[in-house]
């Protein structure tokens, strides 16, 4: 479905045609632009965008002068930024649910992100036909970029992969993901694949010229993947890892069997030194490496125990069989005792302590939820914001979180000369927003309209987005419910 509003009046006022070397389709004026990259806000400017380009921008009395447009957006008092991008997102739960997967799609335009990353769940293929149906306009969604199937082990946990046994095996996988589903990036997990497997396929996906993520085996130190060239480390726990003194010897004795994983990981939790983890953090940013925190996901589960979510108004967007995949995490919570509500907390205040260290070090840090099926209560959409907020909550600046979310997605693809900046030929991806995101990160969150592509979609389409998701997560459930008018709905 397409969202191509009305262009309400409150909002816009429509000028006539001038020369075409000078006419663009949207303007923006009076209009205070978000330099990220400066971390400035440049005051009366005007956005001219044709296509979907920006074409255009700088003082408003001289872009006005020069250029016309079909469309003129009032943008006095507002703030434009450039899209969002949320760097860590899941689509799965199995056959049965690609419906209630697909209605997630509007819920990330509706809050300005106009680029996702998928990285793997159980519906790769699915994932892949979505990729090319948005691009090729017949599906209305965020830019996608996905890994396609994760490679594994053999007979591994999780379930979408492509099982690997031997170097063999990682070789006609990379073939696949690269020639044939022309994936933009390849995820690499660790339930049950061989640590030198791990390490193969990272440095042959480099080799290929792909980046890479993962998940990193316990039998190996973090330096020991970013030696072999991993793109970027997803979650803030392995970051964590590679601050730990004796890593290596906790790695080693897990590998020969000499502890298990809940010895190995209690010596961890316990083992963090803070020059270790400069000197670690510094190589990843010497070696491009990235970190994706996702912090978002792990404040859920740690803190269950004082917020069951069960009266979230985000529910009414979440489908009920997706809503069932978060039953797992929440079982497990729930069985934890006082002392193990205490360690989770804990646990989840070390892993957050780490995120300025990062910074400091100058790694670069990537805005990523890990939302989607499975993780109990981080939504699609809201849960980017959330995710910002928590990075100033732990020590970034308003605008270190802003540029995690704008300008890190594009850089780890190679792709800063298109998206990351309010600048002529830069993509047409923008969000107008009513505050200063550079004094508050909150005001990420309000949001008057959102560009991609070039189109604009003001706040009666985005919430119309919302609406019609809501619509179907009320239908599904009143199925569910043989007939009944769900809570959530009404």
């Amino acid at each position: 479905m397409k969202f191509v509003a009305p262009l309400i009046a409150a909002l816009m006022a429509t000028t006539t045609p001038a020369l075409a070397a000078d006419q663009g389709d949207v303007m923006i004026r009076h209009v205070t632009v978000i330099d990220v990259e400066h971390a400035r806000a440049v005051k009366e400017q005007a956005v001219v965008l044709r296509g979907r380009d920006v074409v255009a921008v700088g003082k408003d009395r001289d872009i006005a002068r020069d250029w016309q447009a079909r469309d003129v957006v009032e943008g006095k008092d507002r703030f434009l930024i450039p899209g969002l991008w949320d760097m860590h997102v899941h689509f799965g739960g199995g056959p049965d649910l690609i419906e209630e997967n697909k209605a997630l799609l509007p819920l990330y335009v509706a809050h300005g992100i106009t680029t996702i990353r998928d990285c793997s769940g159980d519906l790769p293929e699915q994932v892949l036909q979505w990729r090319g149906e948005i691009a090729g306009g017949t599906l209305f969604g965020p830019h996608l970029l996905t890994s396609g199937a994760k490679i594994e082990g053999i007979k591994p946990v999780w379930k979408g992969t492509i099982e690997v046994g031997s170097k063999a095996d990682v070789d006609a996988a990379l073939a696949r993901l690269q020639e044939r589903d022309k994936v933009d990036f390849v995820k690499i997990t660790d339930s049950t694949l061989d640590p030198q497997l791990f390490l193969y396929a990272v440095s042959q996906a480099k080799a290929r010229g792909l980046r890479t993520s993962g998940h990193i085996p316990m039998a190996l130190t973090v330096g020991q993947a970013v030696d072999a060239g991993i793109s970027s480390i997803e979650h803030l726990d392995y970051a964590y890892k590679a601050g730990v003194k004796d890593e290596a010897r906790i790695a080693a004795d897990f590998a020969a069997g000499r502890i298990d994983r809940a010895e190995a990981n209690r010596l961890l939790d316990n083992g963090f030194d803070r020059a270790t983890a400069m000197a670690s953090y510094r190589k990843f940013a010497k070696q491009g490496v990235f970190v994706t925190p996702t912090l978002n996901g792990s404040r859920v589960i740690a803190w269950l125990d004082a917020d069951d979510h069960a009266d979230d108004p985000y529910l009414a967007y979440i489908g009920p069989k997706l809503r069932k995949t978060y039953d797992w995490r929440v079982e497990r919570a729930a069985k934890a005792d006082a002392a193990a509500i205490k360690a989770r907390h804990e646990h989840f205040d070390r892993m957050a302590a780490v995120l300025p260290l990062l910074e400091k070090a100058g790694v670069t840090v990537i805005a990523g939820t890990d939302a989607g099926f499975l993780n109990s209560f981080n939504y699609p959409g809201i849960g980017l914001h959330d995710e910002l907020s928590l990075f100033v909550d732990k020590g970034l600046t308003p605008a270190e979180a802003l540029s995690a979310a704008t300008r890190a997605g594009p850089a780890w693809f190679g792709r800063l000369d298109r998206y990351g900046a309010v600048a002529p030929g830069k993509a047409a991806d923008l969000v107008l927003l009513d505050r200063d995101p550079l004094k508050d990160i909150a005001a990420t969150r309000a949001i008057r309209a959102v560009v991609m592509d070039g189109k604009l979609y003001n706040r009666a389409a985005l919430d119309g987005m919302l609406a019609q998701t809501r619509d179907k997560v009320a239908a599904w459930n009143a199925s569910e419910k043989g007939g009944a008018a769900p809570e959530a709905s009404r």
